[in-house]
């Protein structure tokens, strides 16, 4: 009897080893609507307790222009099911079997910021004996991301994955994270795919809200992400700082020559390209302090183009203009210079251009007159001896050049107050630029810095 028995048992146990006999066992080899459509409590007024986890693995894509980030996560939700169970020792030990996903009941659990799942199916589920129910997915999704650019590219972003239900209440189903803040965070950390983006910190935050007179269950994961400035500091900063330098150099060219108005729209289009360049990293409704810095440099060099045509119009006036107007030469020569401490030599003030100026009448009178009057005695004095004549005659020609010579005396003296005139002006809007772009990168550097 004992022997019968023994070969029973063994029987029985080699019949009942398989995972066919415990889905056999619990009815989910055949689809059962109790099974599939029903939130499997005894008692309906008690809520499904529905356990959520995350690990953040990376930042695939970021549309800063749309604000919507890409992400890849691994989410994972346990809850119970009533209804199926078994025991292990009448199975073999058998502890949790795969089930097919469409079988059972499953939590409408859904992400509120999603745009587009490229998420893979999910085929099976982990059932255990006791009736624990274990869904693990990988989420590739794209989700929105209020993106605050102001300190871009040294800017950190903070980006909700909301998980919420769709259908029922908190009567019905309470959600519950399921890992603290801090474990979320290492694993996440030690999951991340390097890219642009660096993971800081990840934040839980376990809620109920109230919408359309009842309450709804949400767990919502704060991801704190830093973007790895290293590409943009040197497609973008390092170049549009040179060309800072260079156009600030280019003040030094000489302003006789066409050189420095040519290559200072050169170094306005190269910039203009930056320009172009960070218009496609941002969106249109956010202006960060990088873009302000580039827009006060393309303003000052447009204005350093004027100032260098403006110049070359002065010493256009030299040429066709004898004399700088009083009105110029008080403001530019004695003002304008002794403010920015640039040194005039006496002959260009105007009380001694003044006196120049009567000098040179004066002179000019009196070689009027002794010319006529020699002209005059030339005639009458024809007696005189060929020597006497000759003497005359140089003396004539002496006078005309020296005439000459108080002509183009005065003629240089006026090029070179108009030069003065420009250069004072020129080293105005060379102290302006320096001013405008050291307060500009004081304050850029202040807002990155806090």
């Amino acid at each position: 009897i004992l022997f019968m028995n023994l070969q029973t048992a063994v029987t029985f146990s080699e019949d009942t080893c398989g995972y066919y006999n415990v889905m056999d066992h619990i009815g989910v080899l055949e689809e059962s609507p109790r099974l599939m459509n029903i939130r499997p409590v005894k008692d309906w007024r008690e809520p499904t307790i529905v356990s959520v986890d995350m690990t953040f693995r990376g930042v695939l894509d970021m549309d800063e222009k749309l604000q919507i980030m890409t992400s890849l996560m691994d989410f994972q939700m346990i809850w119970e099911n009533q209804f199926l169970s078994w025991d292990p020792k009448e199975f073999c030990g058998i502890n949790h079997i795969l089930i097919p996903e469409g079988s059972v009941w499953i939590p409408d659990i859904s992400i509120s910021e999603i745009t587009e799942d490229d998420s893979l199916d999910v085929l099976y589920v982990q059932l255990y004996y006791n009736g624990t129910i274990r869904r693990s997915k990988t989420l590739k999704v794209m989700i929105t991301c209020p993106l605050d650019l102001y300190k871009f590219p040294f800017d950190t972003q903070k980006c909700n994955l909301t998980f919420g239900v769709s259908m029922n209440t908190v009567s019905d189903i309470l959600l519950t994270p399921s890992s603290s803040a801090e474990q979320v965070t290492s694993l996440s950390k030690n999951e991340f795919k390097k890219s642009e983006w660096h993971l800081k910190e990840i934040n839980i935050i376990h809620l109920n809200i109230s919408k359309y007179g009842e309450e709804w269950s949400k767990v919502i994961y704060q991801i704190l992400i830093k973007r790895a400035p290293v590409l943009y500091i040197i497609n973008l900063i390092i170049p549009a700082c040179l060309l800072v330098l260079v156009d600030v150099a280019s003040m030094f060219i000489p302003m006789e020559g066409g050189e420095r108005l040519g290559f200072k729209v050169t170094v306005v289009l190269g910039f203009s390209v930056l320009l172009l360049i960070l218009n496609d990293f941002l969106p249109n409704t956010d202006t960060p302090i990088l873009g302000v810095f580039c827009m006060v440099c393309l303003l000052i060099m447009i204005l350093s183009i004027v100032d260098s045509i403006f110049i070359s119009y002065m010493l256009y006036l030299s040429s066709v203009r004898p004399e700088v107007p009083k009105w110029l030469k008080i403001w530019v020569l004695k003002r304008l210079a002794n403010v920015l401490r640039i040194p005039i030599h006496d002959e260009f003030t105007d009380s001694m251009t003044f006196e120049v100026k009567n000098g040179a009448v004066d002179e000019s009178l009196a070689l009027h007159e002794s010319e006529a009057e020699s002209n005059r005695q030339l005639p009458k004095e024809t007696k005189d001896s060929p020597e006497v004549q000759l003497l005359k005659r140089l003396l004539l020609e002496l006078l005309m050049v020296r005439r000459h010579l108080i002509v183009s005396k005065k003629a240089e003296e006026a090029k070179s107050e108009w030069n003065l005139v420009a250069f004072v002006l020129d080293r105005l809007i060379l102290i302006l630029y320096l001013l405008i772009v050291t307060i500009i990168v004081v304050v850029v550097v202040l807002v990155w810095a806090i």
